[in-house]
């Protein structure tokens, strides 16, 4: 057997496992992605995959994976410096194990991830709001389920595989309400709930009956909503509330806007950005800070704070005709 197949099992089975204890969804990303990278490389080498060898992965075997998938498969940057850090996560393990490949893995470790534009996030102003929230049809069970669940969503912030993984337990509506989750990288956290969305889930959860663990939200057979469902429903709801509001139809909405929106709505209440970052369940409050670059507003108040500098209009005036003839050009 080749060093590359025990290593990519102990990597998933040791390193990430049991070492990093990294949540299902970051197991399902490495292993897309050493799939994808497998499969790539042994029909570029025209070999089986099981005889594969650390050494045969190079860094331009790796960087041609890399512009196959952007280019020909239509990845984006994001995602093709996500691959990136995949494949990384497995070199570094196999420095440990296989010195003898060091020059190699040394060269696809320096492999650097690719600059992209950072887009201003796209956020919901308070009639958006107001008009997405009002288009679920509340005389039937699935509208009022999500209505409660896009209430929550705007208010909270919450991701949408927190949403979904919400149990009944989670919510507290007594003293001090809030809803407690789990998040990104394993990190407890807890929001608290302001009385209109206390109002809307204390309904929910009277209707929704069951168990105390069940799922916050279901189907109507009482299985756990999908992220595709989900997004399927919000798209519904964006079509009808559209009628009401029509710049809704200039913004492409997903269930992350909603949590973009939820940030806005506490950088315009005047909420610090570090109390903002807590409350996303951000790692860094660097990553908070794209609200600041989106946000206008703030900047026009920041604008209207300054002394503005007494500049006169003109137009530059060439010193002679030669520097005119050339300025003409």
């Amino acid at each position: 057997m080749s060093t590359l197949a025990p290593t990519l099992q102990t990597f998933f089975t040791d390193r990430l496992v049991r070492q990093r204890q990294a949540s299902p969804h970051t197991v399902a990303a490495y292993r897309d992605t050493l799939r994808l990278l497998v499969r790539f490389s042994a029909e570029r080498l025209r070999t089986d995959a099981a005889k594969l060898d650390i050494g045969d992965l190079d860094a331009s075997l790796i960087s041609a994976f890399l512009d196959h998938r952007e280019h020909e498969r239509g990845n984006s940057i994001r995602t093709r410096n996500a691959r990136l850090v995949a494949i990384r996560s497995l070199f570094r393990y196999a420095a440990l194990r296989h010195p003898e490949h060091a020059a190699v893995i040394a060269r696809v470790l320096a492999i650097p991830q690719k600059r992209f534009e950072r887009r201003l996030v796209t956020f919901l102003t308070e009639p958006e709001v107001e008009a997405l929230l009002a288009a679920p049809d509340r005389t039937t069970w699935t509208g009022r389920r999500d209505h409660a669940l896009l209430a929550l969503a705007v208010q909270t912030g919450l991701r949408a595989s927190e949403l979904i993984a919400s149990r009944s337990t989670d919510v507290h509506l007594g003293v001090g309400p809030h809803i407690s989750c789990l998040g990104k990288g394993r990190k407890q956290r807890i929001t608290p709930l302001t009385a209109p969305v206390v109002a809307v889930l204390s309904v929910w959860l009277r209707e929704r009956a069951g168990q105390t663990d069940d799922p916050l939200f279901t189907t109507r057979t009482g299985r756990i909503l999908s992220r595709d469902a989900l997004e399927r429903r919000l798209a519904i709801y964006v079509t009808t509330a559209v009628r009401a509001c029509p710049s809704l139809g200039e913004k492409k909405i997903t269930l992350h806007v909603l949590r973009h929106t939820s940030a806005m709505r506490l950088l315009h209440a005047g909420v610090d950005i570090a109390v903002i970052a807590l409350w996303l369940g951000h790692e860094q409050v660097e990553t908070t800070q794209i609200y600041l670059h989106a946000d206008l507003a703030l900047k026009e108040k920041a604008l209207a704070r300054t002394t503005p500098v007494n500049i006169s209009p003109g137009r530059y005036q060439p010193p002679d005709a030669l520097l005119a003839f050339l300025e003409a050009l």
